[in-house]
């Protein structure tokens, strides 16, 4: 069975890329759809209203605007909600798979935004990246999320440089906008992987 890791920048389009493998038959797990589950739990919760204060724990989960605004201006902050909320997240995922791969699927991929920062490369055989220019994920995260430059400015700078992420990733998808070119990577990609 193939393990394949997806990951890109902040707005360089790795949601577009978990969806076209889907529609080809490619079963892709979302790290993020399973940190927002794992950060609703009332373990979670009440690790994060002892750590950072009740103003962070809103009745029905986590105050995500207020805790964003905390740890993209301290790298410390950031460190401590990873650490509460990553291993949740990775033990989670790794079930889900193991459940896909009881299933006798040939090749599962997990979508997980920060697959290098947080050293997971090992778990997979390959990398796929997904990248665009900096203003075109700029104009992306702006009109999807209604957050000023500034904002997606400091995200960005959290995470690793595209230039690195390129040098680490087997196959690297340019995503500046061109729906049919994305595909048509997207299925280079597969047979030079082996997927499917």
């Amino acid at each position: 069975m193939k393990h394949i890791g997806l990951t890109g920048s902040i707005g360089a389009g790795k949601s577009t890329v978990a969806k076209l493998l889907r529609e080809k038959g490619i079963p892709v797990l979302d790290a993020d759809a399973v940190a927002r589950e794992v950060s609703n739990s009332l373990e979670v919760r009440q690790a994060v209203r002892e750590t950072f204060g009740a103003e962070f724990v809103l009745e029905q989960g986590l105050n995500r605007a207020k805790l964003s605004e905390l740890v993209f201006a301290k790298p410390e902050a950031r460190g401590q909600l990873n650490a509460i909320i990553h291993p949740r997240v990775r033990a989670q995922m790794t079930q889900l798979q193991l459940e896909l791969e009881q299933t006798g699927v040939g090749s599962v991929v997990q979508d997980i935004p920060l697959l290098f920062e947080s050293k997971l490369e090992p778990l997979f055989d390959a990398v796929i990246l997904v990248d665009a220019p900096l203003e075109t994920r700029l104009a992306r995260v702006m009109a999807r999320d209604g957050i000023s430059k500034e904002a997606f400015l400091a995200r960005d700078a959290a995470q690793m440089p595209a230039s690195e992420k390129r040098i680490r990733a087997a196959v690297t998808l340019e995503n500046a906008g061109d729906a049919l070119g994305l595909s048509r990577q997207l299925e280079a990609a597969m047979v030079k992987l082996e997927l499917g």
